[in-house]
């Protein structure tokens, strides 16, 4: 998630007023400190300009590189 809301210009604090979640919320998921719901998923996904699909595929991705 981080590499896309950095690549479409956004700071953390601006997904959350667009997502409408609390301005701490993209960095707990993004150190992985919360896991999100289907619904919060579909959220981020629509304000980064991608489908929910793409963004948990992305995730996984990143995962398995760790």
């Amino acid at each position: 998630m981080r590499e896309t809301r950095k690549a479409k210009g956004l700071s953390q604090e601006e997904l959350a007023a667009e997502a409408e979640f609390d301005r701490t919320y993209p960095s707990l998921l993004e150190r992985g400190l919360r896991t999100p719901t289907l619904t919060v998923i579909i959220q981020l996904a629509k304000v980064l300009g991608v489908t929910a699909a793409w963004l948990v595929n992305k995730t996984l991705e990143e995962m398995a590189k760790r």
